[in-house]
């Protein structure tokens, strides 16, 4: 059975931090460095028979803005529908529900992201970035 959760307590750190370390995003991401993420965002942990599976957050202040963050299913676990149930997940938590303008990132999941709105930015030219490395 798959269910998604926003208990931040049944997280499976160890989990996430093994998963993440070695994508393309958040390579090289420590233990310590996935916990502060987790206690600075709000979690989905999404379990198949209570094992997790997958993960996004969302960085918020719950009004204004979302930033989308971290979405994964993991290999074994993908082509079936699972990310899907867990962004619907997310953009139907009532906390979030008065969140009007949602962002992320992505290099290889806009097919996954169009089903639920999103599209490319309307206006890139006006968003900047600064990169520490």
């Amino acid at each position: 059975m798959i269910t998604v959760s926003t208990d931040k307590n049944k997280l499976n750190v160890p989990f996430l931090q093994n998963f993440l370390k070695d994508v393309y995003w958040a390579a090289g991401r420590t233990i310590e460095e996935v916990q502060t993420t987790i206690d600075s965002s709000f979690c989905f942990g999404i379990y198949l028979d209570d094992n997790q599976i997958g993960f996004c957050r969302v960085i918020t202040d719950y009004v204004v803005f979302a930033y989308v963050m971290d979405v994964f299913i993991t290999e074994e676990h993908r082509g079936k529908g699972y990310s899907s149930i867990l962004i619907e997940s997310m953009m139907n938590e009532p906390k979030l529900k008065e969140v009007k303008i949602w962002r992320l990132a992505t290099s290889d999941a806009h097919f996954l992201y169009k089903k639920f709105g999103f599209n490319a930015l309307a206006t890139p030219e006006k968003m900047m970035e600064k990169i520490i490395k």
